[in-house]
């Protein structure tokens, strides 16, 4: 069976199985490893954070799994976990270098500036510098709507938020991002 065409309720029976749960464990990697490292690139911004933040992930899923209440989809428990351990990446780099936040975001704008591709020039540059202006919660909403076109309803489920606070935060991230554009 392919992978693009099995389903996650698939998955989830094969990795309860001792016998395939590896196989399975393998499989659900595949189908959500990509999808997973972007959106947690898009908020760490730098491709070895990203990877350790993944990894993070991958281990807490492994563990996780078996207790996995089947309550939301899949996706939307992976990418709330994701979103979990980015923050908490984020607050450790805030702790480490006992600097304001503003500072590590500050500090993410330096790092996508560094990326030997940077080219201010370009939408998709302009566009990664504005969402480092965007208050953390903005940032993840913004991400998960525009990049992932999530809808607000799964969000709701992901960030454990209510659908209107999650539009109002789009809302306010597009506004922001927005002006950024314009003025820089």
């Amino acid at each position: 069976m392919s992978l693009t065409t099995i389903s996650d309720t698939e998955l989830l029976e094969q990795f309860r199985n001792p016998i395939t749960k590896e196989k399975a464990y393998t499989s659900l990697i595949k189908k959500y490893q990509e999808k997973l490292y972007w959106h947690i690139r898009r908020m760490v911004v730098q491709h070895d954070d990203a990877n350790d933040v993944l990894q993070n992930v991958l281990i807490r899923v492994w563990k996780g799994l078996e207790k996995f209440r089947e309550d939301s989809q899949l996706y939307t428990w992976l990418y709330r976990i994701a979103t979990n351990e980015s923050l908490t990446f984020l607050e450790q780099q805030k702790k480490k270098s006992s600097v304001s936040f503003s500072d590590v975001e500050s500090g993410l704008s330096n790092k996508i500036k560094a990326d030997q591709h940077f080219d201010a020039k370009k939408l998709e540059w302009k566009l990664q510098l504005a969402m480092q202006e965007l208050p953390e919660k903005q940032r993840v909403v913004f991400s998960l709507r525009y990049y992932e076109e999530m809808p607000y309803e799964e969000m709701s489920r992901v960030l454990e938020t209510s659908e209107g606070a999650l539009k109002a935060s789009y809302h306010h991230a597009v506004k922001k991002i927005e002006d950024y554009m314009l003025n820089h």
